[in-house]
């Protein structure tokens, strides 16, 4: 940003004024249309940074990202001291720079989840990666798909039961059901499956889906911060007994025959050493919630998602039901489009100059992958939901799977050395788990009268950045 857009900048933000010009409402505008914020002198259009605080943001960030990729493709938020990257290209190039943007800014995941190996890099990364990576990946996981199937058809089965635990409504005159989709089925699914994996015994799931759900609605720094690092605590106290136990006596995980695959990985962690030294419980805690939180809260929103964008695209629903491989690609799509992972933050180890704006050494970068999603320089009509879309590579999740067969993957799991490790387990439970849900809900409707409305009080909210909360469904009562 030259000095002159910086002395305008600072002339409607009052920097150097009152502090109570650090809040600012913004109107709620059509969604695609943003708000106006000024021009300078030459007709590029202004951003005042508290627009990132804003419900209007939330609701509809993607006309503010075209002007940042436009405009301010590295853009300095000086009203939070941060940078942010915005171009597909420009992200790409910074996460395999793994000396350059080496980790994610250190104690940013200390909170809650403890100091997790998304603070680590190199070598030491590698190695914490590896000792679990390939439970979530390849033979292992495939030999464990029977498992997703039986939780699925298992959480389902309850919507039938008397004393009703998933608060399913049942008009029988009518011949219809009810159902929130997240209660009662996307908010489990995807943690029943994780403690699964972990090796967390039967009778403890049901507590350590609480523990989940208090650690996940902690982050941030939000007003339930108390209670997720509450639900750390808890959980590293049980872990504490539990690493013991496996220390002694490893468990395992079987095939559809009960034959063992391979350890869990809780048994795999008590089990493993770094630098000739076992981990201690504290570690092993924070590798259960680092799992906890990709596979859990990443997975849940993408059910939402999904089935939420192919419910209003209805044509698009009938041909994944008609090819159901489609229902991968549509995995695939409703990431791109809507993913609810909005990107990753970062430090530069040295002094740099990207786009003409110099970077000193150790800033708050943002990548921003939901940006990145939305590049009309890599996919064309980005905000359009479409699953036929010529443009996204929606093969096998690769590391350095960016850019294959002259199309570009989506960055809702990133690339290079700090992929996602969840991403295919997140991909099976999203797919497994919808194509089972496929056959209960049979004529399946959204529900409008109790979902929430967008700013002309009649049509859906749009999703905007992260996942709906609530996806309210009409079906037919099963005969």
């Amino acid at each position: 940003m030259s000095e002159k857009n910086l002395n305008t900048l600072n002339d409607i933000l009052d920097i150097d004024g009152d502090t109570s010009g650090a809040q600012r409402k913004f109107p709620y505008m059509p969604l695609g249309q943003a708000v106006d914020m000024g021009f300078t002198e030459d007709g590029i259009p202004l951003i005042d940074p508290r627009i990132f605080d804003s419900g209007e943001f939330g609701r509809n960030p993607y006309p503010y990202y075209r002007i940042l990729r436009d405009h301010y493709p590295v853009y300095y938020d000086q009203l939070h001291n941060s940078y942010f990257v915005t171009r597909y290209a420009d992200i790409t190039n910074c996460y395999f720079d793994e000396i350059g943007f080496n980790t994610i800014p250190k104690g940013s995941s200390s909170g809650v989840l403890g100091n997790t190996q998304l603070e680590l890099s190199g070598i030491e990364h590698r190695r914490r990666r590896n000792i679990y990576g390939r439970h979530l990946v390849g033979a292992a996981l495939t030999k464990r798909l029977h498992a997703l199937e039986e939780i699925a058809d298992e959480l389902i089965s309850e919507w039938w039961l008397a004393d009703n635990p998933k608060e399913v409504l049942i008009d029988n005159e009518k011949g219809k059901v009810t159902v929130e989709l997240g209660k009662a089925f996307a908010n489990e699914f995807p943690i029943s499956v994780v403690a699964q994996v972990l090796g967390i015994p039967q009778e403890a799931r049901q507590q350590f889906t609480w523990w989940y759900d208090a650690m996940m609605s902690g982050l941030g720094g939000s007003e339930t911060h108390h209670e997720g690092l509450e639900a750390r605590q808890d959980l590293e106290e049980y872990v504490e007994d539990l690493v013991e136990q496996k220390r002694n006596k490893p468990t395992y995980l079987t095939d559809q025959m009960g034959d063992n695959i391979c350890l869990d990985i809780i048994s795999e962690l008590c089990n493993s050493e770094i630098d000739g030294d076992v981990m201690s419980t504290e570690e092993i805690t924070s590798f259960i919630a680092l799992v906890v939180g990709g596979g859990g809260e990443t997975t849940r929103g993408a059910i939402m998602n999904l089935w939420y964008l192919l419910l209003q695209h209805p044509d698009q629903l009938e041909k994944v039901r008609e090819d159901l491989e489609l229902w991968d690609t549509a995995f695939h799509e409703m990431l791109r489009h809507s993913t609810s992972i909005g990107g990753q933050p970062r430090h530069n180890t040295n002094d740099l100059t990207l786009h003409g704006v110099h970077i000193p050494a150790g800033s708050l970068i943002h990548m921003v992958d939901v940006s990145a999603n939305h590049d009309d320089r890599i996919f064309e009509n980005p905000e359009e939901f479409n699953i036929f879309r010529e443009d996204l590579y929606s093969g096998k999740i690769l590391r350095s799977g960016h850019d294959k067969e002259g199309k570009c993957s989506h960055m809702a799991f990133g690339v290079g050395p700090h992929l996602c490790p969840g991403a295919w387990i997140s991909h099976q439970e999203t797919v497994i788990g919808s194509k089972i849900l496929d056959k209960t809900l049979k004529n399946v409707r959204i529900n409008s009268d109790l979902m929430p409305k967008d700013i002309d009080g009649v049509s859906l909210a749009p999703i905007g950045l992260g996942s709906i909360r609530e996806l309210w469904l009409d079906f037919d009562l099963p005969k």
